[in-house]
């Protein structure tokens, strides 16, 4: 498997520890050109190979790791662990173990149930899930099953260690203050760093913290409660707070579309509200126009009221033009009421009465 250098890979940004006990960032390389070319097999088991090595082992110094080696020898860097419930902090302390010097053969030792329970505790994973796990991470290039818990001169000289990873943080196990103090001592340490809030005990405080909720969820995605070892009192327990659970979900619900709806119907109001403000201030306004003291109404009254006086009023000719003499107007009189002498009429009518008058009436008239 070809080796890859640190510049080609790129670190994301992590925080960690400095010597003076404050946070620092991680330095991101450059960017390089995708490729899609990965990995295809998971790292082959070191009890499986076959070793090829012919001449004696000898170890390369530090200088010489990190200068670099010729790519039929590798720098052998050896890092080992439980590695239970695999997650992101375990495949960062992978990629720092592998990115040490520019031509590394990483070699990842798993130790089994029987040595992890002896000296740490039980795992949630059996050694088996545990070392098919570690295979399958991609900057992984061999496995060693069954690992020791403290390293001897034997077991580094059979997969010709030349460094061991781990983090700098002295390991007190096994009645040592410090499993890896023989490693220091003899210069093949090489410190890595640890990724701050995740690890195995975290992921497990976790559910530990919320062991009902986990219970519940399994309860609901069909595991029994034999399987999940929950009597049957607790079983009925967790099914009732389900209910009451999407009961209350539903209220929430409701309530939440019912403010809502009380918001849009708010915001509608206060809209009809303002347009109804508009429509009255343009109302008033139009009314002021037309029927105000200086409104458009009482303009058209005088306009008309002179208009209409000029139309009783009689036309004075111009002086210039001639004297024509006019017709008197006839004037109308009530019979009964004027004393003045009637205008000359036919002998045979009567002008102020109205009726023929007969020739008899005219003789005794004379008489």
């Amino acid at each position: 498997m070809e080796p890859h250098s640190p510049e080609q890979l790129i670190s994301r940004k992590r925080r960690r520890e400095g010597s003076n006990g404050e946070a620092e960032e991680g330095e991101r390389p450059g960017k390089v050109p995708r490729v899609t070319v990965g990995l295809r097999d998971p790292a082959p088991f070191a009890d499986q190979l076959v070793s090829n090595e012919t001449t004696p082992y000898q170890r390369v110094s530090m200088e010489e790791a990190r200068r670099g080696t010729p790519l039929d020898r590798p720098v052998r860097v050896y890092a080992d662990g439980i590695f239970d419930v695999f997650h992101s902090g375990h495949a960062r302390a992978l990629m720092q173990a592998k990115c040490l010097f520019p031509n590394t053969h990483l070699i990842v030792g798993v130790c089994s149930d029987e040595l992890t329970h002896k000296f740490k505790g039980f795992t949630v994973m059996n050694e088996d899930e545990r070392y098919d796990a570690v295979s399958h991470c991609r900057y992984v290039d061999e496995v060693v099953r069954n690992a020791p818990w403290t390293l001897t001169p034997e077991f580094l000289a059979k997969h010709r260690i030349d460094f061991v990873a781990h983090d700098d943080i002295p390991y007190s196990s096994a009645g040592s203050d410090d499993v890896y103090k023989h490693i220091k001592e003899a210069g093949m340490f090489a410190p890595t760093q640890r990724t701050e809030g995740i690890s195995t005990s975290d992921i497990i405080t976790r559910i530990v913290r919320d062991y009902d909720v986990y219970v519940r969820r399994n309860l609901q995605r069909g595991y029994t409660a034999k399987e999940l070892n929950v009597s049957f009192i607790n079983e009925k327990k967790y099914h009732l707070q389900e209910r009451v659970d999407k009961v209350k979900r539903k209220v929430r619900d409701v309530e939440e579309r019912s403010k809502e709806f009380v918001q849009k119907v708010e915001e509608k109001s206060i809209d009809l509200i303002q347009k109804w403000e508009e429509k009255s201030r343009e109302f008033i306004g139009n009314f002021l126009q037309m029927f105000g003291p200086e409104g458009a109404l009482k303009h058209m009254l005088k306009e008309g009221k002179g208009r209409m006086l000029q139309a009783i009023s009689p036309r004075q000719s111009p002086n210039s033009s001639p004297t024509r003499e006019r017709s008197p107007s006839p004037t109308f009189r009530l019979p009964f009421f004027t004393r003045t002498s009637p205008p000359p009429f036919p002998p045979h009518h009567s002008a102020a009465r109205g009726y023929p008058i007969s020739e008899d009436e005219d003789d005794e008239d004379d008489d």
